[in-house]
């Protein structure tokens, strides 16, 4: 008989406060917390922190400013509180541009690399544990109720971590999920494709900027060209409508134009570990074929080479937990507001399926996300931060980018510090009183 064994040492440890995950929700969940005096310990599965904008590459902190139809207005930032910390701390180090058109609004480039040296000293700074190269593969739940925190696998053996409160910012409700607490998946199944993005270098910025503009979506030009090549089947390039970015190196273009599907068609959902990986191996084939077309056919990028994807393909949804709130689809362009509302967002919906991504702008205006879609409606001890929220499928497109995780885990860290501190269940804390408490951190949602 075959035996499934691990006799390495098992370790153990206990904490106030444990964050599963270390992209921006995470990082501002955990630097919050232990600055209220919580015990925190952060588990990542990579050996640096950033989720998707830094392993999925997506480069820019994308919802901070305001959108508007008048071109000739100054970006107008919108979203303040731990947000405002790490721009600083990114911006001190270099790591950031100024803020480049996107469409409508601003968004800002960043240096992945400056992204985990900001997130390792702000977490360092404020005394959060942190647990490197760790996958979390089990929820100790008591009673079928309580989540008491979770079991991971390191090199060093296999680790139980014990905790007041645990937060999933897996970015895929996977504490949730091994809870058996309720989640779903997209709009009856079906999420929005992966996108490998990449960093293009050897390209003469300024004639590109020259040629084709300083917005970062690129215009009918570009997109008429694609269309046109593919057609002759001179490429094979799924998507039209692209964004290219200039960053904070020379000579350097940030490229988001894949449209990762499966061979047969299907929007692949990264939950599932066949499509995850045909995703990867989709995902590189495009990379090349679209720089092949940028070398061959765009002003400056004659010269021009790859020089890095992410670490993995980009992910924009896959599963969610199940909230006591639900962010929908019409609260995004009426701006809704709500009492327990602890973040704002002026981003729009920006829905990546099919051959065009659809933007649908808010202008001049933001929406609020309510506390409770970060409570699992069932469940103790839990909370969730980040793309994980309790959302529709549109709203998810919207409230789902860099700036709005961040605030999301300013807020939940607060929540977690309170339960933790004060022996107070996550469901019972008031999310008017929590965004009384965030205003007082600069997060001026008032």
């Amino acid at each position: 008989m075959t035996t499934s064994l691990d006799r390495r040492n098992a370790l153990s440890r206990d904490t106030d406060v444990l964050v599963v995950g270390g992209g921006a929700a995470g990082v501002a969940a955990a630097v919050t917390a232990a600055r209220q005096g919580a015990r925190v310990t952060l588990l990542e599965r990579y050996g640096f922190c950033g989720g998707g904008a830094v392993a999925g590459l997506s480069g820019t902190i994308c919802g901070m400013y305001a959108a508007t139809d008048d071109r000739s207005a100054p970006p107008r930032q919108m979203v303040h509180g731990f947000l405002d910390d790490f721009v600083a701390a990114m911006d001190a180090r270099g790591g950031l541009t100024p803020p480049v058109r996107y469409g409508k609004t601003y968004t800002r480039v960043h240096d992945p690399l400056v992204w985990r040296e900001a997130a390792d000293a702000l977490l360092t700074e404020a005394g959060v544990e942190i647990i490197y190269h760790s996958t979390v593969v089990g929820a100790l739940v008591e009673g079928g109720e309580k989540v008491e925190g979770v079991t991971a696998y390191t090199k060093e053996g296999p680790t139980t971590l014990r905790a007041k409160v645990t937060i999933d910012a897996s970015g895929d409700a996977d504490v949730v999920a091994m809870a058996g607490f309720p989640s779903f998946i997209g709009q009856d199944g079906h999420v929005q494709n992966p996108t490998m993005i990449f960093r293009l270098m050897g390209v003469d910025t300024q004639r590109f900027l020259a040629a084709y503009g300083d917005d970062t979506i690129m215009g009918e030009e570009v997109s008429a060209l694609i269309r046109e090549k593919a057609a002759g089947n001179a490429y094979k390039l799924p998507r039209a409508k692209i964004w290219l970015f200039t960053t904070t190196r020379p000579n350097e273009l940030l490229c988001n134009c894949t449209r990762v599907i499966g061979a047969d068609g299907r929007e692949l959902n990264p939950l599932f570990a066949r499509d995850f990986t045909e995703a990867e191996i989709e995902g590189r084939r495009q990379m090349r074929e679209y720089a092949r077309f940028f070398r061959d056919n765009l002003a400056g990028c004659e010269d021009s080479f790859v020089n890095d994807t992410g670490v993995q393909v980009g992910v924009r949804q896959t599963r969610q937990a199940k909230g006591v709130s639900l962010l929908c689809n019409a609260d995004i362009l009426k701006g809704a507001k709500f009492a327990d509302g602890i973040a704002r967002s002026p981003w729009p919906i920006e829905l990546h399926a099919g051959a065009k991504p659809r933007v649908e702008w808010l202008l001049d205006d933001v929406y609020e996300i309510p506390y409770g879609c970060f409570v699992p409606e069932r469940g103790e001890g839990l909370l969730t931060a980040g793309r994980c929220l309790s959302a529709e499928q549109e709203a998810v497109a919207s409230a789902r980018v860099t700036a709005q995780c961040f605030s999301y885990g300013h807020a939940i860290g607060h929540a977690a510090a309170i339960a933790a501190l004060d022996e107070i269940a996550p469901r019972a804390i008031s999310g008017k009183d929590l965004r009384e408490r965030l205003n007082r951190d600069d997060a001026r949602l008032d």
